[in-house]
C-alpha cells in the first residue's frame, strides 16, 4: 500500500499534537481530516474564540476541521464516517467512545508522552520531571475501551539531564513523538494495516505504578517541608507552565517560581525560611537551602531573582508557605 493510499483521520488538540501532524502531511501522508476540539472563549469577558494550536495548522493547511462537542453525537459520527478513513492518529486529544476508536478498518493509535505503562493520564511530561525520572519517552498503542492501556505498537527512549526543565522534555517529546508516528504509520503500509503489538508489560514487583494527573492550581503549590531535591524537581517539573508558586506569609503575597538550584547548603531553619545572600534568595527545604534563580510577584513581571531582590530586599522577613 502506498502512503497516498492509506486515508488517516488525525485527532489532537495543543501545539504538541501539531508536531506530528505537521510531520504526516508535510511527510505526504493522505490525512483526509482533522478532529479537535471546539474553539476556546478567551478574553476578560470570554468574548473571544480561540482555535486550537491544531486547527489553525489545518486550516492554513486545507485540511477539513471537525470539532464535536460530544464525541457521540450523531451528526459528528456520520460526518466522521464519511471520510472512509483507514487509521485514526490521536495525539493529546480527549477519550474516545468505542463508535469513535473501532471505526477505521485497520484501527486508532495514539501517541503518548510517556514510557507505558508508567505515567497513563492527562499530564506524563509534567509528572515524570516532577518525579525526578532520568529517561521518559514516546509509545505508540492502539487505543481501547481503558485510557492509555491498549497494545503497545512501538516505544522510545528520552533522556532527562538533571537542569532540564519540562519545556526541554516537551520540545524533545514533540518530536519523538512525530517520529514515532511517522514509523508507526510506515509499518502499517508495510503490513498492509497489520503492524505487530504487545500488551502491556506487568510491573516489576515492588515497582510502583506512577499516575500522570491533570494539574490544577492547587497541585503546583510548593510544599517546603520536603527534602531540596524533591522541591527543585518540583519547580522544573512545572516551569515555564503552568509555574509552581508559594504564598508568602504573612502578607498573603503569591510568588511564582520558575527557577531553582540545588546549594548542597544544610539548613537547621524551619522550611520555609527565607534568607537573602548577597544576591541569592534562598529558602528552607527539609534539608538544604535551595536557591531561588527566576521569579515573578503577582501582577509583576517574572525575573531572575537577584534583579527582584533590588526591590524586595524586605522579602527576608516573609516566610514562604
Amino acid at each position: 500500500m502506498d502512503k497516498k493510499d492509506l486515508r488517516i483521520i488525525f485527532m489532537g488538540t495543543p501545539e504538541f499534537a501539531v508536531g506530528t501532524l505537521s510531520r504526516l502531511v508535510e511527510g505526504g501522508y493522505n490525512v483526509v481530516a482533522v478532529v479537535t476540539q471546539p474553539d476556546k472563549p478567551v478574553g476578560r469577558h470570554q468574548d473571544h474564540l480561540q482555535p486550537s494550536e491544531v486547527k489553525q495548522y489545518a486550516l492554513a493547511h486545507n485540511l477539513p476541521v471537525l470539532q464535536p462537542v460530544k464525541m457521540k453525537d450523531p451528526d459528528f459520527l456520520a460526518e466522521l464516517e464519511s471520510y472512509h478513513a483507514d487509521l485514526q492518529v490521536v495525539v493529546a486529544f480527549r477519550m474516545l467512545p468505542k463508535v469513535v476508536w473501532s471505526m477505521p478498518r485497520f484501527g486508532t493509535f495514539n501517541v503518548h508522552a510517556a514510557l507505558l505503562p508508567q505515567y497513563r493520564g492527562a499530564a506524563p511530561i509534567n509528572w515524570a520531571v516532577i518525579n525526578g525520572e532520568t529517561e521518559t519517552g514516546v509509545t505508540t498503542f492502539f487505543l481501547d475501551k481503558d485510557i492509555d492501556t491498549g497494545r503497545i505498537i512501538l516505544s522510545k527512549t528520552f533522556a532527562i539531564p538533571d537542569d532540564a526543565n519540562v519545556e526541554y522534555v516537551y520540545d524533545g517529546l514533540m518530536a519523538l513523538g512525530a517520529e514515532a508516528a511517522v514509523e508507526t504509520v510506515d509499518a502499517m503500509l508495510q503490513g498492509n494495516g497489520e503492524v505487530p503489538s504487545m500488551d502491556q508489560a506487568p510491573l516489576a514487583e515492588g515497582t510502583e505504578l506512577k499516575p500522570a494527573p491533570k494539574i490544577f492550581k492547587e497541585t503546583c503549590q510548593i510544599a517546603w517541608n520536603q527534602p531540596a531535591k524533591r522541591v527543585y524537581d518540583f519547580v522544573r517539573g512545572l516551569s515555564p507552565y503552568p509555574g509552581s508558586w508559594t504564598t508568602l506569609a504573612p502578607s498573603g503575597a503569591v510568588l511564582k517560581v520558575y527557577g531553582a538550584a540545588k546549594t548542597g547548603e544544610a539548613t537547621q531553619e524551619a522550611p520555609g525560611t527565607i534568607s537573602v545572600s548577597g544576591h541569592r534568595l534562598l529558602v528552607a527545604t527539609a534539608d538544604e537551602w535551595l536557591e531561588l534563580k527566576e521569579v515573578q510577584m503577582a501582577g509583576k513581571k517574572r525575573m531572575p531573582a537577584n534583579a527582584f531582590l533590588n526591590g524586595n530586599r524586605a522579602i527576608e522577613e516573609s516566610v514562604c508557605q
